[in-house]
Formats: structure tokens, sequence, C-alpha cells
């Protein structure tokens, strides 16, 4: 115990460590960007698949006749579909309203409802058998069998809203990032519209520039530019859009353009107000993020800064009075 007193009251050690911590510091953060994963071709060819979902769709629509049958590329696995049909999951655990949270995650397509359901089925027994070969097996708790399995029976219920957490998880991101790319959105729009494009070219070229700032909002306004070119009515393309985001300021933008496209008022003038808008409600949510700061930096400075510099300050002397001594 002496021994390790010492060493931490070594000034060489202390440097020594101190450095050490810097340079893992530094390499960390020259090596994070290169090793972020970057998968805006993946998303691109994603979308493009949507699109060609989407021309299928409004064609077999459009047939009279009816026929024809469309066939999706991207397609459920087999025993997941057979599954949820057997059981009837779509009935029992699947309402409208968690459609549109797939959409708003990112998950589209019947592919994703067949891959929601299944989790949401074998979750639970999954973290159940875990939990069993954990408390039975790698660490035996002193607690009767029946306690055992009935804290397994607990992790495993709480399994069936995993797969909730993750989408909920999924539709905050996707939303922060498009909350932070639209003003910017809005105002290549604005430029787009006032240089005489119209809307369904001015969301394609916005799709474009804006996929390097948030590729989430990229994907919405190209799948809504092939809504807008196969759909029957665009009013309903527009509402997609802001159901799939679920943002008021999408949703106001949407309405503008659905009045613009049934009445024939301008839309420029409508973008460059609910532009600034969008701007000035992004710098409020900053502002009120700035102001609860300090009450939030108070923890971490009493618990890691106080004590580095009550060791600066204090440890020459403390250091001295051992040799001394």
């Amino acid at each position: 115990m002496g021994q390790i007193i010492s060493l931490l009251v070594d000034g060489g050690f202390l440097f020594a460590a101190a450095m050490a911590v810097a340079v893992a510091a530094v390499a960390l953060t020259v090596t994070a960007p290169l090793l972020a994963k970057n998968d805006l071709a993946q998303r691109k060819k994603r979308m493009a698949v949507e699109r060609t979902e989407i021309r299928a769709r409004a064609r077999a629509e459009l047939d009279a006749s009816g026929g024809g049958r469309v066939s999706l590329r991207s397609e459920p696995r087999a025993y997941m579909k057979k599954i949820v049909d057997d059981l009837k999951l779509r009935e029992r655990l699947l309402g409208e309203d968690m459609r549109y949270k797939l959409a708003q995650s990112g998950s589209r397509g019947e592919s994703a409802v067949i891959q929601y359901l299944f989790m949401r089925l074998v979750t639970p027994f999954i973290l159940f058998m875990i939990a069993v070969i954990y408390l039975f097996g790698v660490d035996k708790f002193d607690q009767p069998a029946l306690v055992r399995l009935g804290i397994a029976g607990a992790i495993g219920a709480v399994g069936f809203w995993v797969p909730d957490l993750i989408v909920k998880n999924k539709i905050q991101k996707r939303q922060t990032s498009i909350r932070m790319a639209w003003p910017d959105a809005l105002d290549l729009m604005l430029i787009c519209v006032e240089s005489g494009m119209s809307i369904e070219v001015a969301f394609k070229k916005v799709a474009d520039e804006i996929a390097v700032q948030s590729v989430p909002l990229a994907e919405e306004l190209a799948l809504c530019n092939a809504e807008l070119s196969y759909l029957n009515d665009r009013r309903k393309a527009y509402e997609n859009l802001g159901r799939r985001t679920g943002l008021e300021s999408v949703n106001a933008v949407m309405t503008s353009l659905i009045q613009a496209d049934r009445y024939g008022t301008p839309v420029g003038q409508a973008l460059r107000v609910l532009a600034q808008e969008s701007r000035d409600m992004r710098m409020a949510e900053a502002e009120k993020k700035a102001a609860g700061l300090p009450p939030k930096l108070t923890v971490p400075m009493i618990v890691f800064f106080l004590p580095a510099l009550f060791i600066v300050i204090i440890g020459p002397a403390v250091i001295q009075v051992m040799a001394v001594d």
C-alpha cells in the first residue's frame, strides 16, 4: 500500500501519466474521423430502390385492369413473414400509429414491418434465456430457484419494449438531424423556386445539396420528389413528407405548399417567411441549451477539475514535505 501511495505522489509518474492520457486523447481525436463510417452511397442506393417501388405501386394503381402484380425488390425473409402471418401479429401488435413511427425512423416498406413484429416477438425469449443462463450458470445468486426465475421473467418482459425503444431512439436522431438542416434546406428551396425551377426540380436539387449536412433530410426530400412525380394527388405527397418527419416546422411548410398548389398563390414569399421562422426557432433552441449549460457543468467541475487543480497546487508542497521527512 505504501508503494502505491509513494507512486501516486511521485511527480515523474504523475507527469508521465498525464502525458500518456494527452497522447491517447490526441490519437483518438485524429483517428476518429478516419474511422467514421460514411454510408451516404448506400443510402442513395436505398432511395433509388424506394423510387422504383413507388413507381411500381403508382403504375399498379393506375392500371384499370388490376391484373398485374407489383414485384418489390426488398422482400421480408420468408420465415419471419410466415411466423408473423401465422400468429396474426399485425392485428395484435401493429397499429396505424406504429406504421408512422417506423416511417419516421427511416424503416419503410413491408420488410421493416415484418422485422419489427418478429423482433418484438423473439426479443423477450432471447433476453429470458440470457438471464437464465447467467443467473443459473455464470453467477449463482444465493436465492431460491423460483426467485431467480422471476428475475429472468422480469428481464424477458422488458424485452417486449426493446424494439419500441430502438425505434424511438432512431426517430429522435433523424428528427434532430432534419431539424438542424431544415432552415438551410428552405433557403436553398427558396433560391431554386425564385430562379424559375418547379417544385419537383427544387426538391431534387435541394436533396442533392443537403445530403452533405443531413442524409435523412436528403432521403425524405428525394422520396417526396418521387411521390410528386408518380402520385395522382400532389397533396398526398406533401402530407406524407410531413408525416414521415413528424416535425411541426416541416408540416407548416407542407401546408403552405398545399395551399399554394390549390389556390395558385406565390410559393417564394411563404418559403421566405417560413425559412426565417425555422432559423429563429433553431437559434432559440441553441440559446436555451447554452443557458442550461452552467448548471450541468457544476458536477463535472467538482468531480474532475477541482481535484486535478488541488493536485497541481498542493502536490509540489506535499512532495517537498515528504522529501524533508
